[in-house]
Order: structure tokens, then sequence, then C-alpha cells
């Protein structure tokens, strides 16, 4: 029997990976395009990131879509982590069916419903639409994602270690916080990276639930394409992509460091004992 990859699975990745990257890697080079025009090459230049800093309301936008997302993130993972946590360790209980339902829900429902949705429940609320409004609307989906993130990695977890520190009498809370959650974090910062990023690139949600001073950068992006794509919404979408390349990969040196620490100590108490 042959083993090793085919012609087939080469080709099949190459065009796979091409579709997916092809789009951002000539949007990158035309970030340094001389000309005006995107669409025709005029020579290198990096005039078009001095413009950029020079252009307020971009800026503005992009300042306001990284803070959404990153306390949108921070947040949905401490609900999401909590929502795993009850859907793993707390067996069958009453409403167990809904509130499972409620996890799943919005993974499938589409944006505008959710949008619309969240909009009639802060119109009901008499609710100023704003910042706030769209961080709160970014959890409420982003934690979803995480919850199944997180439900994944403990479905493997070992509980007879959480026992065996509750036996030589560590309390219950500080084993989570010193014993499972070390070992579980790769799925928890995999959820957050993941919650970062659908809050960075959403624009249905927010557009149902933002308002003035509110402006996120795919929304900013979306007004402007309609006119035309100017250089400098090049410039922007690949510095924030460069952001999240580095991210990702600090967020994977990180999480491979862990658990070659926790395989070293590991090692460590069997050969003690």
């Amino acid at each position: 029997m042959r083993s090793g990859p085919t012609w087939f699975n080469v080709t099949s990745l190459v065009l796979g990976f091409t579709f997916l990257y092809l789009p951002i890697v000539i949007l990158v080079i035309f970030s340094f395009n001389e000309s005006r025009l995107v669409t025709v090459w005029g020579g290198f230049s990096t005039k078009w990131y001095v413009e950029l800093f020079k252009n307020k309301q971009l800026l503005d936008a992009a300042w306001v879509t990284l803070k959404v997302a990153f306390l949108s993130a921070s947040i949905a993972t401490v609900l999401g982590t909590m929502a795993a946590l009850v859907l793993v360790r707390s067996g069958r209980f009453v409403g167990r069916s809904l509130f499972s339902g409620m996890i799943f829900a919005p993974l499938v429902m589409p944006e505008v419903i959710l949008g619309l949705s969240l909009l009639l429940l802060f119109v009901a609320m008499d609710q100023a639409r704003g910042f706030w409004t769209v961080m709160i609307a970014h959890t409420t989906f982003a934690m979803c994602y995480v919850a199944v993130v997180v439900q994944s990695r403990l479905v493997g977890f070992d509980k007879s270690i959480e026992e065996a520190a509750e036996d030589l009498g560590c309390p219950p809370v500080r084993s989570f916080f010193l014993i499972t959650l070390p070992i579980i974090f790769p799925g928890v910062l995999a959820g957050w990276m993941l919650a970062f990023t659908l809050s960075l690139d959403d624009l249905v949600i927010a557009s149902f639930t933002t308002g003035p001073g509110a402006t996120t950068l795919p929304m900013k992006i979306y007004s402007q394409v309609r006119l035309g794509v100017t250089p400098e919404i090049n410039a922007i979408c690949t510095i924030l992509v460069v952001l999240v390349t580095f991210g990702v990969i600090a967020a994977s040196l990180a999480s491979k460091r862990q658990e070659l620490q926790r395989a070293h100590d590991e090692r460590a108490a069997f050969g003690a004992n």
C-alpha cells in the first residue's frame, strides 16, 4: 500500500492555500504601491503608510476595533470557560438541554438575526448604542465559540489529577487554578484568539449595535470601499495582518512552551516516585 502524500493531495493542498492566502499577499504587495490606483502597479513606495497615520478617522476606527476585540474576547473567554465546565463537569441536570442549546445556537444562527435581536433588546432597554453595546454583542456570540473549544479540551482531561490534589488538602477552587487551568490553558488561549479574531472581523452585528463614536474598522472600510478602495485601506489591513500573524505565532509558542514544561514536570514527578 502506497504511503505518503499523493499528487492529488498535494495539488488540493496547494490550491486550497493559494485560494486562501493569495488575495492577502496581493493586498500586502499593493499596500506598497506608488500609484493611487490600487489595481495599477506604479513602483515601490511606503508613502501610503505615512498617509495612513494622518488619517484620523481610520486610526480611530482601528483603535475602537482593537479595544472592543480585546475586552469582548477576554470576557467571552471567562464566560465560555465557565460554560464549558458546566457542560462537562455537571453531568445531567434540569435544563441541561436548554443550556446546551443556548450555547450552540449562536454558532449556526445567521448574524443578521443575532444582530437584529440584540438591537431590539437594546432598544427595549432604552440603552444608548455605542462602544459598550458593541462589546456586549461581540461577547455574546464569541463566548459560544470559546465554550466549544474549551469543552473539547476538558473532555480528554484526567480528572484524577484534581482528585489527588483535593485528597492532599487542596481546595477545589485552588485546585482549578493551580492544576486544571494550566493543563487546559492551550484550549483557553485558542478560544481567546478565536474570539478576538471574530470580533476583529465582525461587520454585521456591529452595524446593528453600534452608535455615534463607535465605528469599527470593518464598518469604516466597508463604507469607503463602496466609493472605491484607497491605498490607505490596503496599508491598515496589512498592519492588522502583521499584528494578527505575530499574535498567532506568540500564542503558539507560549502554548508549546507550556506543553513542554508540563511534560517535564510530569517526568520529574514520576522520577521522584
